[in-house]
């Protein structure tokens, strides 16, 4: 049986995606025009929230979030390290701190216990995600918050249809970060949106986003400065167009997830995949499974080439920031050792992403998980994979 390489996540496209596209291409407006109003209501309307704007990146809409809300040199904010989208990334380039706190094992997400250990009088604002589409523990995070007087920034860069005691993701922040670069299942090659219920606060977050061309006709000076982030008319079409086929693009992705649960009862001691308390469904950006005690980062490097010279694509979900070179030099002075943050380094080394999108069918997701099982039992000397 000859199997065609597996991307990790490859974005659907379909009439819809090129009419709306083409559209723009043939009017004179590239830039700041109807289709990104459409899509900024279209999403806001979708995500449950009052306003929406549309962005470069998730990681640009983090920063112009945290200016908005004033934060820069001299504060703080409290964040997880452990994310495929590296949007803390974003405090630095606001000027502030991220202080990074330990996470739930289970869930992947920021620990509202371990992040009530890190908040200090310079603390401003914390920041959580939603990892890998899990929804992180709101109640608590809001409440703690709260208890502080600050805000709650909403990282939902891995996390589109994902229900927690009801509600979608994206409405749990006082601003909320959404990204659409792959492997979204929203995708738009790049992009992102912020969604907020302050009437206040969209405002500057629009001012910061970028000049308009309404501004352009203005004689005097802005009194703050704003990046040119904005989201260009050919996204935003790509972007409306995207949304429209979002609810069932997330039901044919449920059922690529089944068919991995069916193969993956193959791997003995495999564990099923975790829904915390409250939590109401999880729509996954990518199917990760956790490596058992015996396997190193090292040995998760040798199954990712081992894969790929299988002709499938998979990656180390992620590399934690506190151990990145900038957050260990003496510059930053902010990385942490291994150890302090236990749950972190343990998910760190040993979580594997494999592919999951729609373009796939049942016969691959066999091959996968047989040819991972050969790579793990080689690799691992028959140790245990946990989803």
């Amino acid at each position: 049986m000859e199997i065609d390489a597996i991307s990790l996540y490859e974005p659907a496209c379909g009439e819809r995606e090129i009419q709306l596209v083409t559209a723009v291409l043939e009017s004179a407006r590239w830039g700041d025009g109807p289709m990104l109003e459409s899509f900024e209501r279209a999403f806001a309307g979708w995500a449950g929230r009052r306003h929406a704007v549309a962005v470069g990146s998730g990681t640009l809409g983090t920063w112009i979030a945290l200016r908005a809300m004033g934060i820069g040199p001299g504060d703080e904010v409290v964040c997880s390290s452990h994310a495929w989208h590296q949007v803390a990334q974003a405090i630095t380039l606001a000027g502030a701190t991220p202080v990074f706190a330990d996470i739930n094992y289970w869930t992947g997400c920021l620990s509202p216990e371990k992040a009530a250990l890190k908040i200090t009088p310079q603390t401003r604002a914390i920041l959580a995600g939603n990892t890998n589409g899990h929804p992180a523990d709101w109640d608590p995070l809001r409440a703690l918050a709260k208890a502080h007087g600050i805000p709650l920034i909403e990282d939902s860069t891995e996390a589109l249809g994902s229900r927690y005691k009801g509600q979608t993701v994206g409405s749990f922040g006082d601003v909320s970060v959404f990204d659409f670069s792959q492997p979204s299942a929203l995708c738009t090659g790049e992009g992102g949106m912020l969604v907020t219920d302050d009437d206040t606060l969209v405002h500057e977050l629009r001012y910061l986003r970028q000049r308009r061309v309404s501004d352009r006709h203005s004689v005097s000076v802005g009194s703050r400065v704003p990046l040119q982030a904005g989201m260009s008319e050919m996204t935003a079409a790509l972007g409306l167009a995207q949304l429209a086929s979002l609810d069932d693009r997330l039901l044919e992705r449920k059922q690529v997830e089944l068919w991995y649960h069916e193969q993956m009862q193959s791997f003995e001691g495999v564990k099923p995949p975790y829904l915390a308390e409250n939590v109401d469904e999880v729509h996954w950006m990518l199917y990760v499974v956790h490596l058992g005690k015996r396997f190193t980062a090292s040995a998760r490097a040798q199954m990712v080439d081992d894969l790929a010279a299988s002709g499938i694509e998979t990656a180390a979900y992620s590399h934690p920031l506190h151990q990145q070179f900038y957050y260990m030099n003496a510059a930053a002075a902010i990385g942490q050792q291994r150890g302090l943050l236990r749950d972190t380094d343990r998910i760190g080394d040993r979580a594997l992403a494999l592919p999951l999108h729609t373009q796939m069918d049942a016969v691959q997701v066999q091959y996968i998980v047989t040819t991972l099982k050969d790579t793990a039992t080689n690799v691992g000397a028959g140790a245990a994979i946990y989803l």
